[in-house]
């Protein structure tokens, strides 16, 4: 008798373990050859759960990319950059990592921030260059 007690104790917690955590009851149900309803309990979780989705704040695709333009010249892309919004403006600093420190975005004047993507932008396109420059005859 008292295995029996000690084996429904611990299936009782494993249940309950595999209801309160999807990603367990997910393993529980490929052990135990349920591989379809883990799928479906696995859907189910995400829908009752955005929070395991993309999240919100994720910004949008950057419209240009700045370390081409600059390529090209600095007035190139400064005229380029002067037509996008703010937004856009703080979109390409967020695709490119230009803002390590998270100050960027915080910035309410598009000057500040163009100056920003310039700087970091003409210093990528001409990294390397001074390894281009040393050609041997």
């Amino acid at each position: 008798m008292k295995l029996r007690k000690r084996l429904t104790e611990f299936i009782r917690v494993v249940a309950e373990e595999a209801e309160r955590n999807p990603e367990f009851g997910n393993h529980v149900a490929v052990a135990l050859g349920l591989a379809e309803q883990a799928g479906r309990a696995e859907r189910d979780s995400t829908a009752r759960h955005p929070s395991s989705q993309r999240p919100k704040n994720r910004r949008a695709p950057a419209v240009l990319d700045p370390i081409e333009i600059a390529r090209q010249g600095e007035d190139v892309l400064r005229a380029k950059l002067g037509t996008l919004s703010i937004e856009e403006l703080k979109d390409i600093v967020a695709q490119f990592g230009m803002d390590p420190g998270k100050l960027v975005t915080k910035w309410k004047t598009a000057d500040r921030i163009v100056e920003r993507i310039v700087e970091t932008s003409m210093a990528r396109a001409q990294k390397g260059d001074a390894f281009r420059a040393l050609r041997r005859p």
